[in-house]
């Protein structure tokens, strides 16, 4: 009888708890949501106004000024963008600033105007951060409401700007730390993003269509409705590793190029100006300007795109990788933006590729590409697999997991992400999953300080200015 009341005591705690994270998160999520509508409609119109008038984009290096120069005089930490909140949802440090929402936003619609090669899941994941951080202040909440809150930020953010709420609230429990997921805010991230995107839809903004064509199959199991094919999944497999060597790139190469332009120019605004000059002369060379913006759709109907990527003919055999080199400049040299977007171009005009090559379904290993890439770049493997089931049905679920999981393992311990911690090695032997977490927290102390020397030259600097 004592064991029954008390399991029934529990049902009521437990039910109190969803009560009171729902009177939390929705007010919160809303907000977001309404942002992330005027965010897309905004980026939307200036993606229209640089398609029809293109002579804006010779005015990028000028944009990359006006944005270090936000940044510079009005951004305190904000700069940090996505590896802020991360690092604040570890373990509370400097706080995320309000404006870090503006200046997001602003930065953002900046860059894309005038032709960076740039995303938007950044400005919408910080959005969703700097919001939270602002409720939990107004209502002091703490150390451990507050982990929960700006968790549940992350996923309205990311649910609402791609219309996918079950990966949003994934996605923010996977990201924080490889191989490792903490589901204490499971219904608060999930009832954020799905209130987030109910929000965003109810305004005429859009999300883009895909579709994959059925592919004939046999049955798996009790489930007819999911695809299988051993020669295919073997080419789904190979194609897997290569999203992730992929995504190894294109993290390893924006690290560097960050770390390399910081080292060898010396004065920081000049960064953005010469990344500018970089993206104009490469496209110039290549002869077209596909690979500016977002990449999801293109003005030409000969061009290069996302769209285009899941039709025979639409992307080229370098396609994937001159998406990969001008996302990198542009993010790695102090543009705003995210790098998501970019991801799904990369990985779709990929799949293209490989598709022609090993005589795959094209609409399929673009799909795959798609999320794959952008699974191993970010090490969140089950997102991605969600992602594939929100945006082309379940049907090819088996290829889509096989894909993302594989992209996770090649793309080794990098990611695109510096703040997230590594909490399992991906490899299964005791001393090489000892020396690779031992170097991986090497880098992660090595980052952190930069971070916290960085901070401390800023104010320094304003000390001897206000002197």
């Amino acid at each position: 009888m004592y064991t029954k009341l008390q399991n029934s005591s529990e049902q009521i705690r437990i039910a109190q708890h969803l009560l009171r994270w729902s009177l939390l998160v929705m007010p919160m999520a809303v907000v977001v949501g309404l942002l992330v509508a005027l965010f897309l409609w905004v980026l939307e119109q200036a993606t229209q106004l640089r398609h029809a008038n293109l002579w804006l984009i010779s005015f990028l290096p000028l944009a990359g000024v006006v944005i270090y120069a936000l940044y510079r005089f009005a951004g305190k930490n904000a700069e940090a963008g996505n590896n802020l909140i991360i690092d604040e949802i570890h373990q509370s440090g400097g706080g995320i600033p309000l404006r870090m929402a503006p200046l997001v936003l602003l930065s953002t619609v900046v860059t894309h105007l005038f032709g960076g090669s740039a995303g938007r899941e950044g400005t919408a994941v910080q959005l969703g951060g700097s919001l939270a951080a602002y409720f939990c202040k107004k209502m002091s909440l703490g150390q451990a409401d507050r982990r929960i809150l700006l968790l549940s930020g992350m996923a309205a953010g990311f649910g609402a700007v791609f219309g996918t709420p079950v990966t949003g609230a994934i996605f923010a429990l996977e990201v924080l730390a490889v191989g490792r997921i903490k589901y204490e805010a499971l219904m608060p991230c999930l009832l954020a993003s799905l209130v987030a995107d109910l929000t965003c839809r109810a305004f005429p903004v859009h999300h883009t269509h895909y579709s994959i064509a059925n592919i004939s199959h046999e049955a798996v199991g009790h489930f007819a409705a999911v695809a299988f094919d051993l020669s295919l999944l073997i080419k789904v497999l190979l194609a897997g590793a290569l999203f992730g060597c992929a995504s190894y790139l294109f993290s390893q190469l924006s690290h560097w190029i960050k770390a390399k332009s910081e080292q060898v120019i010396s004065r920081r605004w000049l960064i953005p100006v010469v990344g500018g000059l970089l993206v104009l002369a490469i496209s110039s060379v290549l002869g077209n300007f596909d690979y500016l913006g977002l990449g999801v759709n293109s003005p030409d109907p000969a061009g290069i795109s996302i769209v285009s990527a899941f039709s025979a003919g639409g992307a080229d055999s370098f396609s994937w990788l001159w998406k990969l080199i001008l996302t990198a400049i542009t993010l790695g040299m102090g543009f705003k933006g995210g790098e998501v977007t970019p991801l799904f171009f990369i990985g779709a005009t990929l799949g293209n590729s490989l598709a022609v090559a090993s005589g795959a379904p094209i609409d399929l290993f673009a799909g795959l590409g798609f999320i794959a890439v952008f699974a191993g770049a970010t090490n969140t493997p089950l997102a991605c697999t969600m992602m594939g089931v929100e945006l082309f049905g379940a049907e090819n679920v088996i290829y889509f997991a096989v894909a993302c999981f594989t992209a996770y393992y090649f793309s080794g311990h990098t990611g695109i992400y510096q703040s997230q911690r590594v909490a399992v090695s991906k490899f299964h032997s005791d001393a090489s999953k000892i020396e690779t977490l031992k170097k991986i927290k090497a880098d992660n102390r090595q980052y952190r300080a930069a971070k916290r020397g960085q901070s401390s030259n800023e104010s320094n600097k304003r000390v001897k200015r206000r002197n």
